[in-house]
Order: C-alpha cells, then sequence, then structure tokens
C-alpha cells in the first residue's frame, strides 16, 4: 500500500450532506433547500450524478446555464460542491443511436435502457461520448471555487459489473494476452486439458457466459478480475480528462461491505485521493451495527495510511431495493454516522438530500423526507449536523493502531462463489463477520485488511476462506508467526493458488505447513445433519477430516463419522497458529477469541457487554477522542474519563453511556 499524499479535505470540520438533485425540483424550492441546508449545518453536496441528459441535449450542445445557477447558490450559502460527472446516466439520445454500448448479462441479452449504469465499460463508443461530457464539465467548473471534490460516475459496477458482449470478449482477450503472455500459459494455469478444452488461440476464448454452468475457474477467476480493471480504466480515463482543467481530488463512491465486492476495492482505492463508501444496513441483519462497523475498519483498511475517508452514502430510513424496506429506529441515524466516523470517516453524507416524489427509488429515505421538516427524520438530521459540528476537532485524526488484521482477499470471494464448489450455498462473509463479530463484541479494535497489507505491527492475524493465494502471499502470512504472532486460520483457506489450481497433498494447502495439520477429505454437513464438539457447541454446514502432524488438539468431534477427530487445532509455534476446519457457532469463535485475546494480552478500548461499540482516534497534535456507542437498549457504564464533545459534560473515573446514544470523550493528552 502506496503513502497517503496531501490531500485537502472538502471542507472545514467533519463533512455533513448529501446526493443533492435540484434538476428533479423548481427553482423555488431550491432557495427552501438551501435555507434547510444552512438550518442542518450542511457543508458538502453532490451534484450532477445523473444529470447527463439535462447537460448535454445532443452530441456537444451543453445547457450549463441551470447548474451555474445551482453552483453559485450553494456556494454563496458557503456549502461546498462535490461535482459528480454524470456517466452513471447515459442520455437516451445515445442508447438509441448506440444500443450496442448497454451491456450484455451471461446469458447474451442485452439491457435494456432505463436501469443503472446502462453501459459496458469496454465500449469504445461510450468512452468517446464519456470523455466529452467530462471535459465540457471539467474545463467549465474546474477552477470554480465551490467545486471542492470531483466525483467520477456513481457506484461504478453496480449494474455493469460484468458484461459478456463482444466488445468485451475481445478486450478480455487483449488482457488474458497481457497477463499471460501466450496462450499455452494460459493453458497451462487453467488446466485446459480437463474436458478438452485446450485453447490455440486466445481468439478462441470467451468469458464465461452462461447460468448455472461449470465454467473453468481459472478462466472464470481471471475475467472476474479482468472485469475489475475494465471498470477501472474507465475511471482512470474520466480521472486524466478532469486533471487536465483541475486540481480538486477526484474520488468514486465504493460499494464496501462484508462479503465478496463487485471490484477489487483494495486496488481501486490506490487511484483515488480520497477514498468513499456507500454503505445500507440489510433488514434482515439482527446484528446491523457490527456490519456498519465491519465495512467502516474495510475501508480503513484499504486506505493508505490509514489516513480518514469519506462515507459518502447511508439512509437517514428505509432504502427501496430491499424486500422490506426497515425505516431506522430513533437515535439509530446518529449511531451509525458517528459508528462511520469513529472508524475513520471524516464525515457522513447520505442520499439523498430531498426525498423523490417520482422515479425508480421515490420511496428512498432523505435528509428532507416525503412528510416535511415536522418529522423525526428532520430533527435527527438537524441534531446530525449539530454533533458533526461539535466533532470538528476529531477531523484528520486517524482510529488508533490495532492489534488484530482480518485478511480479506476479492479473488477469493469471487471464486468461492462460483461454479462447482464441495458447498455451493457457502458465502464468503460468512466467516469473515464470525470473526470480526467476536473481537467486536469484545471492544478489541480490528483492522480488515487485504492480502497485500504489511501484517508487521499485528499481534494476531485472522485468514477466514482465503480460498486463493499465490506463494508469496502465503508465504507472508505464515510469517507471522515467525516474529511471535498468533495465526488462525479458517477452513477453505490456501486450497487453490492464484490460478485457482487445487493445490495437492491436503487442505489447506498453502497453510498445512505453518499449522502443523492438514485434512484429508471435505465432508460438507447436509441440510440439517449436525456434528457436537467437545465443548457443547454444535457444527452446521461444513466439517473435515483432519490429520494432526505437529499440532495440539483444542476441540474435537464427539459424535458421527468424526468422533474423536480434531475440528480445531493449535501449533505452539509463535503465538501459536490455529487451524479451524469447521463451521463453528458463535459461542465455539468466541471462546476461542477470548482465549487469544487473554493469551496475547490483547487491550480491549474498554470493558463493556456486547452492544457497546468503544473506538479511538488520535491526532497528530496528541488529542485523543474516545467514542462510546451504546446500542443496547440498556444504559452502559465504563471505566473512561474526558470532555463528551456532543454535550460538554465531564466525565469520570466513571462514564454513563445511555441507552441508544453516544459519547465523544476527548481523553487528556498523552504525556
Amino acid at each position: 500500500m502506496t503513502a497517503a499524499p496531501t490531500v485537502p479535505w472538502p471542507t472545514d470540520g467533519l463533512s455533513f450532506g448529501g446526493d443533492y438533485s435540484p434538476e428533479q425540483w423548481p427553482r423555488e424550492v431550491w432557495l427552501e433547500d438551501v435555507r434547510l441546508m444552512r438550518e442542518a449545518g450542511v457543508n458538502l453536496v453532490t451534484i450532477g450524478v445523473f444529470s447527463w441528459a439535462l447537460l448535454e441535449r445532443s452530441p456537444g450542445e451543453y445547457t450549463f446555464d441551470w447548474l451555474d445557477d445551482v453552483i453559485a447558490l450553494l456556494h454563496d450559502n458557503g456549502i461546498a460542491v462535490d461535482l459528480a460527472t454524470p456517466t452513471a446516466a447515459p442520455p437516451n439520445w445515445l442508447l438509441t443511436a448506440h444500443p450496442e454500448v448497454l451491456p450484455v448479462d451471461a446469458t447474451e441479452r442485452r439491457e435494456r435502457p432505463g436501469g443503472r449504469l446502462g453501459w459496458c465499460a469496454a465500449s469504445t463508443v461510450f468512452r468517446e461520448h464519456a470523455l466529452r461530457i467530462v471535459g465540457a464539465l471539467a474545463e467549465r467548473y474546474g477552477h470554480h471555487p465551490a467545486v471542492r471534490l470531483w466525483h467520477v460516475s456513481n457506484e461504478l459496477g453496480g449494474g455493469n459489473g460484468r458484461c459478456y458482449c463482444e466488445e468485451s470478449a475481445a478486450d478480455f482477450r487483449s488482457w488474458l494476452a497481457d497477463r499471460h503472455g501466450d496462450v499455452d500459459t494460459a493453458n497451462a494455469a487453467w488446466g485446459t486439458a480437463f474436458w478438452g478444452h485446450t485453447y490455440t488461440s486466445f481468439d478462441e476464448v470467451s468469458p464465461p457466459r452462461g447460468v448455472g454452468g461449470a465454467p473453468n475457474p481459472g478462466l472464470f477467476l481471471d475475467f472476474e478480475r479482468y472485469s475489475s480493471d475494465a471498470l477501472l480504466r474507465h475511471f482512470d480515463a474520466e480521472k486524466a480528462v478532469i486533471e487536465q482543467y483541475s486540481d480538486v481530488p477526484v474520488t468514486t463512491n465504493f460499494m464496501v461491505g462484508a462479503g465478496s465486492q463487485v471490484v477489487d476495492y483494495a486496488e481501486w482505492a490506490k487511484h483515488v485521493a480520497i477514498p468513499a463508501n456507500d454503505h445500507y444496513t440489510l433488514v434482515d441483519d439482527p446484528h446491523r451495527e457490527q456490519d456498519l462497523a465491519l465495512a467502516a475498519d474495510r475501508m480503513r483498511g484499504i486506505t493508505a495510511d490509514r489516513t480518514p475517508w469519506l462515507l459518502m452514502e447511508h439512509s437517514t430510513g428505509g432504502p427501496s431495493w430491499q424486500q422490506r424496506n426497515r425505516a431506522k429506529e430513533p437515535g439509530e441515524i446518529l449511531r451509525n454516522s458517528l459508528v462511520h466516523v469513529a472508524r475513520g470517516s471524516d464525515g457522513a453524507l447520505f442520499f439523498q438530500w430531498r426525498a423523490s416524489t417520482a422515479g425508480a427509488e421515490q420511496f428512498h429515505s432523505a435528509m428532507v423526507p416525503h412528510a416535511g421538516t415536522r418529522t423525526r427524520i428532520w430533527r435527527e438530521v438537524v441534531a446530525l449536523g449539530r454533533a458533526l459540528r461539535d466533532l470538528a476537532p476529531v477531523q484528520g485524526s486517524r482510529v488508533e493502531p490495532a492489534r488484530v488484521a482480518i485478511v480479506v482477499d476479492e479473488p477469493s470471494g469471487w471464486a468461492l462463489q462460483s461454479g462447482l464448489k464441495p458447498h455451493r450455498a457457502l458465502r464468503y462473509s460468512r466467516e469473515l463477520r464470525a470473526w470480526y463479530a467476536a473481537f467486536h463484541d469484545r471492544q478489541v479494535l480490528t483492522d480488515v485488511v487485504p492480502s497485500d497489507a504489511d501484517l508487521d505491527g499485528y499481534d494476531v492475524v485472522v485468514v477466514p476462506t482465503m480460498l486463493i493465494v499465490d506463494d508469496a502471499t502465503a508465504a507472508r502470512i505464515a510469517a507471522v508467526v515467525d516474529r511471535g504472532a498468533t495465526l488462525i486460520v479458517t477452513y477453505l483457506s490456501g486450497v487453490a493458488d492464484e490460478t485457482a489450481r487445487i493445490r495437492a497433498g491436503g487442505y489447506p494447502g498453502a497453510f498445512r505447513q505453518v499449522l502443523g495439520a492438514w485434512s484429508e477429505e471435505f465432508t460438507p454437513l447436509q441440510r440439517d445433519e449436525t456434528r457436537t464438539l467437545d465443548d457443547g457447541g454444535t457444527v452446521t454446514e461444513w466439517a473435515e477430516a483432519v490429520v494432526v502432524d505437529d499440532a495440539d488438539v483444542v476441540l474435537r468431534y464427539t459424535d458421527g463419522p468424526l468422533a474423536d477427530r480434531a475440528a480445531v487445532t493449535r501449533r505452539a509455534v509463535g503465538g501459536g497458529a490455529w487451524y479451524v476446519s469447521a463451521m463453528l457457532p458463535a459461542q465455539s469463535t468466541q471462546r476461542l477469541v477470548d482465549r487469544v485475546v487473554e493469551e496475547r494480552a490483547l487491550p480491549r478500548t474498554v470493558t463493556a457487554p456486547p452492544g457497546l461499540e468503544a473506538v479511538r482516534r488520535v491526532h497528530d497534535d496528541g488529542s485523543v477522542f474516545l467514542f462510546l456507542v451504546n446500542h443496547r437498549a440498556d444504559d452502559v457504564t465504563v471505566v473512561a474519563s474526558g470532555t463528551d464533545l456532543l454535550d460538554g459534560s465531564g466525565h469520570g473515573p466513571e462514564t454513563v453511556v445511555p441507552a441508544g446514544r453516544v459519547r465523544v470523550l476527548r481523553e487528556e493528552r498523552a504525556s
């Protein structure tokens, strides 16, 4: 990960605001909008995301007058602009003249106009038109004092993540030639002798089209990598045009969450000035606070030198795309926002400012809801704006160093959930979330880092279901025990190399030597099948027939065909090398984590029951800010002292965090 350049933050103090679509409203509403923005303390809005058709009515025919007026109005009212390129929404005149730019799905069906991101990343026609409008915008507004951030497109890949058209296929073949050099190397990497799929030329290679089939694992994985690179190439092309006219930072909004991501955001983060993320909780998640904390920690893990990033979108209430779009509980807007701030975001923005009355997302919540300002949502939005102003001293600080790292890897997620596997219902996010939750419930700060991250500063490294790993990465991960760290590896890790070829000799392949244990066979459990552990826990979904060479058995099975065989082992090397070969129940995972926390004397930010979140941010000037977020229905008392930035109250040596509330204590400077 490269060192972070010095990038000017778009606002003085923490950023607050969201997507603003004045083009959806008559001009008299604009004046009301800026009045309300000032009342709420909004200091940054994103504009222009879906406005291409209004800015360019035909090729080269621009109508910037309304945008000129909006930007001037915002600037006159002290509101900074995050100006988006409108390429997420190609105009209908373009799609009518050039329907070939629309993406094609795996069944070779071309998408129809009317959706999101209706364009193929490999389309040269789309690229030509997109860069023209981007250039016109950048030339006109590149030095406008209101424009403090550029925002390329919107959620790239969220609708056009994969395209299987012939232009994409040709581009994919060129990418393969660059990656492999010649077709014989690709054949060897993919093992195409199986099923007689040997290629004699890259011209014979097609994307893995079709649904429900059995694509070659190596070819599939390369197409996933290519698709991420193709979208990144488009982002870089728009960014390069902007930078011809402007020195304002350029970003785009990621969609980082717990599971496998649509693109390789760890690589993308190296290309943006300020990494930004969109995050929405899921209605059927009983511990939504863990999901948003994990997403925030994952964003911090891909940000160079752990510098602040930006929460670009979240919601004030229900979104519109889930089956049952849940309203947020009283106080949840503040808690959700400040969890992201606690974990490294220097702001909290929403989609969107004013709720739309028409269009596909007309029921999506907003800062100004359909019911207007005589609402709880509006009162909480105003309260959040006040809180973020009170937290201005936090800006520019960094989350304190963590001593635990969980390693994530996009190719592993892509590979695990595709094609023929021993258990096709497994999801990459399962183990990642389970191990994260166990540390989260003990208030032990955890970094969630990509596979190329520097691991030297961590006392504990967890590797969950990292199916794909190259030799160098495997060696670097295994080496953490040589300096005395603890390594925890779960099932389906190290099984295949970077080409998706299985590592022979027993699972977990690349890690079996450091672990001192290996599996001779996977034994996935059937839908209603379970196994009992000697700690009383019940294993579901996944088990393995483990052979122990040089390790102690920590947990055994007590029943079934694996009775008395190991489920969890620990090799006494360094701080311990653990192999967790089963899908453990939450209580067993928690006991294992508790043991590691005790063995390694890992500091808990505070000692509290699960549901009380605690994170510190530290400024270069020595200021320390302790965020205490209580997601529980009861008050929690912790040992902590300082002045609460949110209400000015003094606390110590104990602090009561009321149910559903947040305290942010400025602690005494370290001497």
